[in-house]
């Protein structure tokens, strides 16, 4: 018998799997949320220069008299006239005076507050010159991740997903709510940097912790219930959005939460196949005997013990202990080969999905609409994914997926405004398809490698990955010499690897390979 066994044997998916798997998807409600936050609390609302100190602006025109107006005819945003400018527009809608001599903003901001009242932008004026501050604040976001990928990573195997789990909790909920109450710009971007760190870990671990408790037969749906709570997690970021306005009180309100679930996580029982692996025998029967307890088998968990897990997890045990550091098996042909196909597939995925979400201000409609459409529109794509998965099989669904992601936002890209039907469609399917790819090219990795190196493998991809969301903002900041350009990049991107997938092998109805010898034969 294997692991598997035992699990059955100590009631399966029990009342015990039930409750703790519920409690470990429930903070994932919330991962989209704080990775996306930054489009609400970060949003840029209309402004124009403030006039200087001694205006007097109950005078008739006595705002405008400093505002040249751009092509469009609409103040300027980051100009004001070094002098008032008194007479009436031109018919065009431009000044007569738009030639005289402009200065940039020195007395600050006006703010257009009907939307947002408060923002990060308009509390530390990070518009004009300093608005490159936000796609930097975002990117020290994605570093949070990427750290997080890395430290944690190593700490989950040396001290457990459970410790590690209950301490990110704590992280979390701490720093995302000094997040709310950061005096300035860069004490707010270490505490995301913080949250993010913790929000990966909290993402790894509760699913290594819920599949080690999870018998084979149940562990599909479990996968289905990830890809699919997180996407709730967007509606619900849009309504918390529209109710609360105000960037402190809503950052504070998607992290308060965290302390809740750091309370119940205390309650969380380890896994026993890490106990087992880390040498901790003893501690590994009394979380068996405690789950056959809450399941109501307490007569299956006396008939455990020391030699009866020995025999269970010895498969388990030696295949732990085979593992290869997989930067030592690259010089291996096969696997070199299907990792420099799979980094640009990983990388491009998350850099265009992390890029897509964080623009919703380009859509041109409301913003909170523009929210609903990018959750909408992730429901059936999600399905039509996991059919063509099926149908199709993972190489054609990842081919095609990426392939209209790009041309979806290409064309979202080169579409104008005031086409703005067919703007928003190319938009919000152009994010539906790359969040699909997103969730097939997740599933493909976890086929490709072979079993002794298959976690080691995923977690490098996605580590590869997170350096593409890292890179994300600072594409955007590419709009200061096209406002098109950022959305060209992320389109053209999934575009040139679109043809990867054909390289690699199909693994839809076929083992999963357990050996290099396996890959090798494929």
């Amino acid at each position: 018998m294997a692991f598997n066994d035992l699990l059955k044997q100590v009631g399966g998916f029990g009342r015990f799997q039930q409750i703790q798997v519920t409690l470990a998807i429930i903070p994932f409600f919330l991962i989209l949320v704080h990775h996306t936050l930054q489009n609400f609390t970060a949003a840029i609302p209309t402004h124009h220069c403030r006039p200087p100190a001694n205006t007097n602006l109950s005078k008739e025109g006595g705002l405008e008299a400093w505002l040249p107006r751009d092509e469009q005819g609409q103040p300027e945003s980051c100009l004001r006239f070094t002098s008032p400018q008194w007479g009436p527009p031109s018919a065009n809608g431009t000044e007569v005076n738009i030639t005289r001599s402009t200065e940039p903003c020195t007395n600050g901001w006006i703010y257009d507050n009907s939307t947002f009242p408060s923002t990060i932008v308009t509390e530390w004026d990070l518009v004009c010159t300093h608005k490159t501050l936000l796609q930097l604040s975002q990117s020290i976001y994605m570093a949070g991740l990427l750290t997080g990928s890395l430290f944690f990573g190593i700490l989950s195997d040396r001290l457990g997903r459970r410790k590690l789990l209950i301490w990110v909790y704590l992280q979390l909920a701490v720093s995302g709510s000094c997040a709310a109450f950061a005096p300035n710009f860069p004490a707010y971007c270490t505490c995301r940097f913080l949250s993010a760190m913790a929000m990966n870990c909290i993402s790894c671990n509760s699913l290594t912790l819920s599949l080690e408790w999870l018998p084979i037969d149940v562990r599909p749906v479990f996968g289905f219930l990830l890809g699919f709570v997180p996407i709730m997690g967007q509606y619900l970021l849009a309504g918390i959005a529209y109710a609360i306005p105000q960037w402190r009180l809503l950052q504070l309100m998607v992290s308060l939460p965290f302390f809740v679930f750091f309370i119940y996580s205390r309650f969380f029982i380890e896994s026993a196949l890490w106990y087992f692996c880390s040498g901790k025998q003893d501690l590994a029967l009394k979380a068996l005997r405690r789950v056959a307890q809450i399941n109501g088998k307490q007569e299956e968990g006396a008939k455990l013990n020391i030699e009866v897990l020995q025999a269970n997890i010895h498969k388990e045990v030696t295949m732990n202990q085979a593992q290869t550091s997989l930067l030592q098996l690259l010089h291996c042909p096969a696997i070199r080969r299907l990792s420099l196909c799979l980094f640009p597939l990983c990388f491009t995925n998350f850099f265009s999905f992390y890029g897509m979400i964080m623009s919703l201000q380009t859509l041109g409609i409301d913003i909170y609409l523009s929210q609903m459409l990018f959750a909408t529109v992730d429901l059936p794509l999600y399905f039509l994914c996991l059919l063509s998965i099926k149908s199709l099989g993972r190489r054609l669904t990842q081919m095609g997926s990426m392939l209209l992601s790009g041309i979806c936002i290409l064309v979202y890209a080169m579409v104008p405004l005031e086409q703005l039907l067919l703007h928003t469609t190319m938009a919000v399917l152009g994010k539906g398809c790359i969040s699909a790819s997103l969730h097939c090219i997740i599933i493909y990795v976890g086929e490709l490698y072979p079993t002794i190196i298959r976690q080691r493998g995923l977690n490098m991809m996605i580590f590869l990955g997170n350096i593409g969301s890292c890179l994300s903002p600072l594409a955007a900041m590419t709009a200061k010499l096209h406002p098109s350009l950022p959305l060209l990049i992320y389109g053209a991107m999934p575009v040139a690897v679109s043809t990867i997938p054909v390289l690699l092998p199909e693994t839809e109805g076929q083992p999963l390979p357990n050996t290099l010898q396996d890959l090798e034969n494929r």
